[in-house]
């Protein structure tokens, strides 16, 4: 099997990332494995889609670092591919991180990807259904009773009204956006500082307002959701707790947040079950919700990462499962000669 995993520049990737855990145990199960950025894509006039990749050779690492050294090594060679010669292509981009700089690659994932379903090689996440979710009113499909009451508005007046009837505050962040950038809180619609918030996030578009859940400052869990139920192995899911910094209204690890094994009760499976329906009809093969209590405060369909986390927690290695699965969806596609669309094979 050939993987080609989309990242937003292989020379920011990290041994950390679980996208480069995913490459690993693709090597070590045998596999041919491909790193291409939102600038790779190639659409001749011929109508056939290449792809500019970098790749590996005949060399299988087995550590993180040396992996991703070999990727970005000055004697690196990139190869032509035709993406109908791709089993796999894993959209691992963020897009937020090229909305400001890069508007033409935040959506390219999704663009190229849908050409490159159509031409055979199986998406995920499907990238129509990651089309939808190219900001957090995707996050408003969902039903209302796993959501937190939510704002989204560039009104500051719409937004003051909105502080003032919730009691324990709110936490205003911008619509587009990732990684705890750009996350307050908010007690009081008089607070001083308040326009200021409200100008920093509200400038790079709409801004959220949601109510603040006390039980947020105890940490969210992480839950790993596999073809629309959630990864378990055994009785262990693929889920970790996020503790944030004392201080801090942010859980995520690179903003401090420290993990802890965490207990995943009735509520969160109930949750996923909720969500399940649509995120397979979208075709959300792997998927990360953020959950406090019995509400769902994110859900990340583009670049859901801890699993290395999980990994050091619990010592099961999950990026084994999603390998077998994709492995299978192979074999499906093979077995139906092309007969099912990319989003039922994403969540088969």
């Amino acid at each position: 099997m050939r993987i080609a995993f989309l990242v937003n520049a292989i020379e920011t990737e990290r041994p950390s990332y679980t996208t480069t855990s995913l490459a690993l145990a693709a090597l070590a199960r045998g596999h041919e494995i491909l790193y291409i950025t939102p600038g790779d894509f190639i659409l001749g006039p011929d109508d056939a889609l290449m792809i500019r990749a970098a790749h590996l050779g005949d060399a299988r690492p087995k550590k993180s670092e040396t992996l991703l050294r070999a990727l970005i090594a000055p004697e690196q060679q990139r190869a032509l591919v035709n993406v109908e010669e791709v089993d796999v292509l894993f959209l691992r981009n963020d897009p937020s991180l090229d909305a400001d700089t890069r508007p033409w690659a935040a959506h390219a994932g999704a663009n190229f990807g849908r050409l490159a379903a159509e031409r055979g090689t199986i998406v995920v996440n499907d990238p129509c259904g990651l089309a939808l979710a190219q900001d957090k009113l995707y996050f408003q499909d969902f039903p209302a009773i796993v959501r937190p009451t939510t704002l989204i508005s560039k009104d500051i007046e719409e937004i003051r009204a909105f502080i003032d009837d919730h009691s324990d505050g709110v936490i205003i962040k911008p619509l587009q956006g990732s990684g705890g950038k750009n996350v307050f809180r908010v007690g009081s619609s008089t607070e001083s500082n308040l326009n200021q918030i409200i100008d920093a996030v509200g400038e790079v578009g709409y801004l959220i307002a949601q109510c603040y859940l006390p039980k947020a400052s105890e940490g969210d869990t992480r839950l790993f959701l596999m073809n629309g139920r959630p990864l378990q192995r055994g009785d262990v899911y693929a889920a970790f707790r996020r503790v944030p910094a004392k201080g801090d209204v942010r859980s995520n690890i690179h903003a401090r947040g420290t993990p802890k094994r965490a207990h995943v009760t009735k509520e969160m499976l109930a949750i996923a079950e909720t969500l399940r329906p649509k995120l397979v009809e979208d075709g959300m093969f792997l998927v990360g919700l953020d959950i406090v209590g019995d509400k769902l405060l994110e859900i990340n369909v583009f670049t859901p990462g801890g699993l290395q986390t999980i990994r050091e927690l619990y010592d099961v290695d999950f990026c084994e499962d999603i390998l077998e699965s994709l492995e299978n969806k192979i074999a499906t596609r093979k077995t139906y000669q092309g007969a099912l669309n990319n989003r039922i094979l994403s969540t088969h």
